[in-house]
């Protein structure tokens, strides 16, 4: 639990300098009314925080919302994992909170350390346990980390402890793997998303899963909702309510975006410069 406090407290305060102190925005930007992220897991060594820094740099935006699972306290309880890229990341939030950026933080499970800060504000972060986002054209969006739909997190806790073992495990299994394709040419493929789509009950849990975070949504009398949690990007209407996943960046890299006009977008990201040689090679030697 120390590892993940000091995290949070690096994510609030500022304290985790160091590194590049710049990390200036690309001139080339794109300017976005909002952007939606969650699932990073900050604290493991299948975050792509260089993808995500990459998506950062290429990308400003007036509203920012950080939708759970941030940082990664259950992998952090039980291995310290902080390179000096998790680092650039939190310093990209604040110095985006310092230049007028709202920033809106809704804890997830894997972060639920943070939720007893809800109501407060930290370094220009709002720590809040759900927010409403009003589109540009008019429409209410409910924004939650959606873990309270998750069954196995709310009822078993000690389940849900043991599949992000194995989940990690994919995840590892999966680094090895596209390091093989890198070298062969090949783009990156996700095993584990594979495997949602693959396995039935997998594939009955989303459905499940969506259908209960839109229903709420309605039922609270907001026109969609935009979530994370099960790291499967996705945007549709279920009875009338528009369902938004913002996806993840472990798996899929991908952030719901709002433009200006008030259209919502999904954005799958692949960064604009391939991982240096070096970084590859100290990728493997961390995850080895």
């Amino acid at each position: 639990m120390r590892a993940a406090w000091d995290a949070f407290g690096s994510l609030i305060d500022g304290r985790a300098g160091g590194g590049n102190a710049d990390l200036d925005d690309s001139p080339l930007h794109t300017r976005l009314r909002t952007v939606f992220i969650s699932d990073i897991h900050l604290g493991t060594p299948g975050c792509q925080a260089e993808a995500l820094l990459d998506f950062l740099k290429h990308h400003r935006c007036d509203n920012l919302y950080l939708v759970g699972d941030i940082v990664d306290g259950w992998q952090l309880r039980r291995r310290w994992y902080w390179p000096q890229a998790h680092n650039d990341v939190v310093q990209k939030v604040l110095r985006a909170a310092r230049k007028g950026c709202r920033v809106v933080f809704v804890p997830g499970n894997h972060d639920e350390f943070a939720r007893q800060f809800v109501g407060h504000q930290f370094g220009g972060i709002q720590v809040r346990s759900e927010a409403v986002h009003v589109t540009a054209d008019g429409h209410q969006l409910w924004v939650i980390h959606g873990d309270y739909f998750d069954g196995v997190v709310q009822c078993a806790k000690w389940l849900a402890h043991v599949g992000d073992n194995l989940y990690e495990f994919t995840l590892r299994l999966n680094r090895h793997l596209n390091h093989l394709r890198i070298r062969l040419g090949l783009p990156y493929w996700s095993l584990s998303a594979y495997l949602k789509h693959k396995v039935k009950k997998a594939m009955n849990y989303v459905t499940d899963f969506e259908q209960a975070v839109a229903h709420e949504a309605r039922r609270r009398g907001h026109d969609g909702v935009v979530c994370g949690h099960i790291h499967r990007a996705e945007m549709r209407l279920i009875d009338g309510t528009l369902y938004c996943n913002d996806g993840d960046w472990v798996e899929s890299r991908t952030a719901l975006v709002e433009h200006f006009d008030g259209r919502l977008e999904i954005i799958s990201w692949s960064p604009r410069i391939a991982p240096s040689t070096r970084a590859q090679k100290r990728l493997e030697k961390e995850t080895a």
